[in-house]
């Protein structure tokens, strides 16, 4: 049975259907008839390789209206598709890890009028475990405590239209574990960057997930897997384009485009499955992230300039340059020098007028 989340239970105005009882798991396209104990090798999360090329049938999602198409994103990987779970919320469904306790993909479907909507919405936090999840498969508050880590969303907030929508983008199957550099700076800049397409272009298709490079992965307080980097991929219906921002989960400005076919190679998924070969193939050219700078969480990174830039220092090779003579003696100096000057000459016609009396 597939649950739809409306809200949490202990919130006034929220209806909770279903509460607490655990979805199933699903395959998310999984292929090659993995045994039980094939599974048992697969859940260690390590990297793999891609197990083969997708099928010309794409899985099915249980909240298609947040996908391109209707089909939920293929994971090619065997050990990121174990322990995998479909959440379906108001703005966006979830694609969740029993294995990192984290989201391995967030779908949204942004259009003009979602962003302007948005905008109106002021943020209340509101971070809060998934009761839908097993317990041992859900990330606790408890986990992010004094880690050095932000509970980093996958579909923002910024992006809900409503207050019930915002109150259900802070359960934690939403989040992965961020650097507060890439959160608070590049990943806020790529986030606005969307936004801004979805209201220029009238809609955007979005898909955002973790990425885990290596085998010496951290993971907080045991249990919540912390991702390398972080991918945001776009599908642009108007102009038939798609492509990927990936960025280390870091701080400073780096950041590549790479196309669907690159995303695939890097996070071990299909992002969009139904779209056209040819549109997965070439990474559309992708706007300059601009970070906001919120509180200057970006002034002292990597490659940043920070709000107030300091001058150059001089070259040590060259003179330096005469400082200009001060010209700020107007309006007091020269007025002093008229008053003067009236002065003098009231005094010249004083003294001609006593030696003419004379």
């Amino acid at each position: 049975m597939i649950i739809r989340h409306a809200g949490r239970a202990h919130r006034p105005g929220f209806r909770s259907p279903g509460h607490g009882t655990p979805l199933p798991a699903v395959r998310w396209g999984l292929r090659g008839g993995l045994t039980p104990s094939g599974l048992l090798v697969a859940c260690g999360l390590l990297l793999s390789p891609l197990a083969g090329l997708p099928s010309a049938e794409a899985a099915t999602s249980a909240c298609p209206e947040h996908h391109p198409g209707g089909a939920a994103p293929d994971i090619l990987r065997p050990s990121l598709a174990a322990r995998t779970r479909e959440l379906c919320f108001e703005g966006y469904a979830v694609l969740h890890s029993g294995v990192s306790r984290a989201a391995l993909a967030a779908a949204e479907h942004l259009t003009r009028r979602r962003i302007l909507a948005a905008r109106q919405q002021a943020r209340e936090d509101a971070f809060h475990a998934e009761d839908r999840l097993p317990e041992e498969e859900r990330a606790r508050l408890a986990d992010y405590a004094r880690s050095g880590f932000d509970r980093g969303h996958m579909a923002p907030s910024g992006d809900m239209p409503t207050l019930s929508a915002q109150a259900e983008s802070f359960s934690l199957a939403n989040m992965v574990p961020q650097n507060p550099g890439s959160n608070r700076c590049l990943w806020e800049g790529i986030e606005s960057t969307v936004r801004e397409l979805a209201v220029d272009t009238g809609e955007v298709w979005v898909l955002t997930g973790p990425i885990f490079e290596g085998q010496d992965l951290q993971r907080l307080n045991g249990r919540v897997l912390v991702p390398t980097s972080l991918y945001k991929a776009v599908y642009l219906p108007a102009r038939g384009e798609a492509g990927a921002y990936v960025a280390p989960n870091g701080p400073g400005l780096a950041w590549r485009a790479v196309s669907l076919e690159g995303l695939r190679e890097l996070a071990g998924l299909d992002a969009f499955p139904t779209l056209p070969a040819s549109v997965r193939a070439r990474a559309m050219s992708l706007p300059e992230p601009r970070p906001s700078n919120v509180r200057g969480s970006c002034n002292n990174q990597p490659g940043v300039v920070t709000s107030r830039p300091s001058a150059p220092p001089p070259d040590p090779g060259s003179s330096p340059e005469p400082s200009p003579p001060a010209t700020s003696w107007w309006p007091e100096g020269k007025l002093a020098v008229v008053v003067a000057g009236v002065f003098a000459v009231a005094m010249v016609i004083a003294f001609l007028r006593v030696l003419g009396r004379r």
